[in-house]
């Protein structure tokens, strides 16, 4: 019997397979090895695809001549900064005396992807692979992934999907790039008085900046419209309360072209007109028309995928999606929470049974240990399975980010602000056990005069779930995203037992009317949280609903690019992020670039094709078409896009639009 190798994607996880397999393994260089194991890893990639110029020397030179540039075979090589660590790993592989590789990269395409790059660089043959695929890097995790390893060859879709990833990008990187760059870069350089300019653009990238651009513009041409509402002040049992006029078929304002919306208008004249005519006299004594009393549920919310996390952590603690995601990976490879680079919200079946050792495990995390302790004393965790938060058609990889229940040790080491983050993640998990939170609504129409005016309060009668949600830091204890603004929220107790008594036809009497002033406001900027979660659900942004449906459950990139996508536009001077906010805004350069895009490859701009192509990707992963088939549809695509812009002769148009964009960075 020969001897198996378990290669990981860094060395610090590789350290999690040799603790997990009780072997006396010898350190080397590169590896380490026991009488029967061998555990070794990449550090990320350690392949990657060669430049044109691997193709044909000609090729170094950006010219208009060799587009497209579409090779029928690709070309790899081995990263030149890792190359020890590659021969050490070929050699390994190709040992002899090894008869079975366990594959433990990421279990998601870009781990895949890692792995085949290099099994195919080190032209592995005659060996068993097996693929360990786990959500947590805990040792019970680790043991069941290795004895549930499946061949590999059941990962081939996935495999395919992740290479065409790769060239998609690459494709559409150096064509779309160099080919805009020689049409514009010029152009572009004079304008900003650069030496040089090259128009980077990306399939994920470019339609980002768009999402960025398109949003500054709609805040730039935004004209805000004053609007006047009416409160009235009603008095009863020595409680007051405001009530809001709106327009019903009685009012002598309906049908009228003074009304902004339902609940106000336009001009401030004809609100005062409505305050002198219920104003005269005061008290002005009305009628309830109607009194509604029902109690209203809020569910806990569903838990955290990445994208969920980042804006979270985007908001409180105002950080990056990037630094967000390394704070989740360094709780994952410290076995505090499952696999981080998830989409899913959702529990397993599988894992919904095995509940219990989770929440167990937190009994030894002291912000938690009173609700873990309630949950199991209580069987507040059986038939979760039944709930909305189990959901096995929901999960594609991987289940929800969810505490293990171990590696507490580690908890001390880590920085204030993952520390807070694991904390929010436990709260979250902890929530779904808990019941609802409930409130009593009370909702009063009142009738002066023809006129109607509303009122809707609320109160908590059972904090339900909310009392584990708390955050113990900070102001603001809880993001909360779920509030009605119309709602009068931790109304007086003693308000709504006074408001309780009224009933349809009890009288009513108002003290005053006042104007409420207002006006429109416009679209939010995206901060670094906003645009993840509008990235992934790129399918809101699309009109047409049948595509709409289409693409469902395809955002914009994937959990594990996204934050990257961000650094990079940030890097390149296209976009500019906040430090201190998260609020992102365009430069002129970013705004230039999309001018570019927009005319000459509009569709790049587009989420509809960006979301497509990666639901192509998600269909060659479900073996619902072939990689031929989209590798056809890609090349077509750049092939057909490069040469219409090499026909384009818009250069003078594009300078017009970048003056119109300038005069707004004066």
């Amino acid at each position: 019997m020969g001897k198996s190798v378990y290669i990981a994607e860094k060395p610090s996880v590789a350290q999690e397979f040799v603790k997990a397999l009780h072997t006396d393994f010898k350190r080397k260089d590169g590896y380490l090895e026991a009488d029967n194991h061998i555990v070794t890893w990449c550090v990320g990639h350690l392949v990657t695809m060669s430049y044109p110029d691997a193709y044909d020397e000609k090729l170094k030179r950006w010219s208009f001549d060799t587009l497209p540039f579409i090779p029928q075979t690709f070309k790899y090589e081995v990263i030149p900064a890792v190359q020890k660590q590659f021969d050490i790993v070929k050699g390994i592989l190709n040992r002899a005396d090894v008869d079975t590789i366990y594959v433990c990269t990421d279990s998601g395409r870009e781990g895949e992807y890692i792995y085949r790059l290099v099994r195919q660089e080190a032209n592995v043959k005659d060996k068993q692979e097996r693929r360990v695929w786990i959500d947590s890097q805990t040792e019970e995790e680790i043991l069941k992934g290795i004895n549930t390893a499946k061949d590999i060859s059941e990962y081939d879709n996935l495999s395919d999907a992740a290479y065409l990833r790769a060239k998609e990008d690459y494709l559409m990187g150096i064509n779309f790039s160099r080919v805009l760059t020689l049409k514009y870069g010029r152009n572009i350089a004079n304008y900003l008085h650069l030496d040089r300019a090259v128009v980077s653009v990306g399939r994920v990238m470019t339609c980002v900046l768009g999402m960025v651009v398109r949003r500054e513009r709609e805040i730039r041409s935004f004209v805000k419209t004053p609007f006047y509402r009416v409160i009235g002040t009603a008095d009863i049992n020595e409680h007051t309360f405001d009530a809001e006029w709106r327009v019903c078929e009685a009012s002598r304002y309906y049908n009228t072209p003074y009304l902004y919306k339902d609940n106000g208008f336009k001009d401030k004249d004809k609100a005062r007109e409505l305050v002198d005519i219920l104003s005269e006299p005061l008290p002005a004594e009305g009628v309830v028309k109607e009194a509604s009393r029902k109690k209203e549920t809020k569910n806990p919310p569903l838990l955290y995928n990445l994208a969920e996390i980042q804006n979270e952590c985007s908001k409180l603690f105002k950080i990056s999606p990037d630094q967000t995601l390394n704070i989740i990976q360094e709780l994952y490879e410290k076995k505090l929470v499952t696999y981080p680079r998830t989409d899913a919200r959702v529990l397993s079946t599988a894992v919904c049974k095995e509940i219990y050792k989770n929440i167990g495990g937190l009994r030894n995390y002291a912000p938690a240990k009173e609700y873990a302790q309630q949950i199991l004393d209580s069987n507040m965790y059986k038939g979760i399975e039944k709930t909305r938060y189990c959901n096995d058609k929901a999960i594609t990889d991987h289940y929800a980010i969810i505490p293990t229940g171990q590696g507490f040790g580690s908890l001390s080491s880590l920085s204030s602000t993952a520390q807070k983050t694991y904390e929010i993640i436990v709260r979250r998990f902890l929530s779904i056990f808990y019941p609802a939170a409930i409130y009593q609504k009370v909702s009063i129409t009142s009738v002066v005069k023809d006129e109607q005016f509303y009122a809707t309060f609320k109160v908590l009668v059972d904090e339900g779930y909310l009392k584990v949600a708390k955050n113990s830091f900070g102001r603001n204890k809880m993001a909360d995203t779920d509030k009605n603004q119309d709602d009068q929220e931790n109304a007086d107790t003693s308000l709504i037992e006074s408001l309780k008594s009224l009933k349809k036809g009890s009288p009513i009497s108002f003290k005053e009317f006042n104007i409420k002033e207002g006006e429109t406001s416009p679209p939010k900027r995206y901060n670094s949280g906003s645009i993840i979660l509008a990235m992934e659900n790129a399918g809101q942004l699309i009109e047409d609903e049948e595509l709409r449906a289409q693409i469902k459950g395809s955002g914009i990139g994937t959990s594990a690019t996204r934050a990257e996508i961000l650094k990079k536009l940030n890097a390149n001077q296209y976009i500019f992020t906040n430090t201190k906010t998260q609020i992102i805004t365009p430069t002129l350069l970013g705004e230039i670039i999309y001018d570019v895009v927009d005319n000459s490859i509009k569709q790049l701009l587009n989420p509809e094709l960006t979301a497509s192509w990666e639901k192509g990707l998600t269909y060659v992963a479900e073996g619902s078409i072939t990689a031929d088939e989209y590798m056809q549809k890609l090349s077509g695509f750049v092939g057909r896009r490069t040469l219409a812009v090499k026909d384009l002769r818009n250069q003078a148009q594009l300078v017009t639009l970048f003056n119109e964009t300038a005069i707004n960075y004066k």
